[in-house]
């Protein structure tokens, strides 16, 4: 029996982390957790107010999403958290080692359009230059999956699921 596996569902924002994210761990059947709800306050605020977040702002949420990751060791989740950055990526990783990523790709067009019928949400698209100056896409000795965000949400997650099964699961 394999177990399954601790996804983080990354990219930049406007991709669908928070659509894809629970639509994937349904389909997987395992449990979901929004990144953005591990931010502390003054990142939100910073966020809001179009401030882009600095690595030491980033820290302690990557440290909490890693410690829920490391929680589901053996049983599996998804978690959404943009994970830019390779160091941000090592950091999960080296909380909870088993983590996999599904990396969610699209143009700055495609992003930025879906972005502005967002409603709701405290990342303004005036920060989506900083997100592509700063995303460093998986690489090839990573754990994970780029996934297209061409289509419907449902498209995109069966995307997913497939290209996760090309990927070795975790020893039980």
């Amino acid at each position: 029996m394999s177990t399954p596996h601790v996804v983080v569902v990354m990219g930049v924002a406007g991709t669908g982390k928070t659509t894809i994210g629970p639509l994937l761990a349904a389909r997987l059947g395992v449990p979901y957790a929004e990144g953005d709800d591990f931010h502390p306050e003054a990142n939100i605020r910073k966020m809001s107010a179009g401030v882009p977040l600095g690595d030491e702002d980033r820290w302690p949420w990557l440290d909490a999403i890693g410690a829920w990751a490391h929680g589901r060791a053996g049983l599996g989740g998804v978690v959404s958290s943009s994970a830019l950055k390779r160091a941000y990526r090592d950091r999960l990783r080296a909380a909870a080692p088993g983590v996999v990523f599904v990396h969610l790709t699209g143009d700055r067009a495609l992003v930025e359009e879906r972005m502005s019928h967002r409603q709701g949400h405290f990342m303004p698209t005036a920060l989506l230059d900083s997100q592509f100056a700063t995303l460093e896409p998986l690489q090839p000795d990573e754990a994970g999956v780029a996934v297209s965000v061409a289509g419907s949400p449902e498209e995109i997650t069966a995307r997913a699921a497939k290209a996760l099964e090309g990927l070795p699961h975790p020893a039980a």
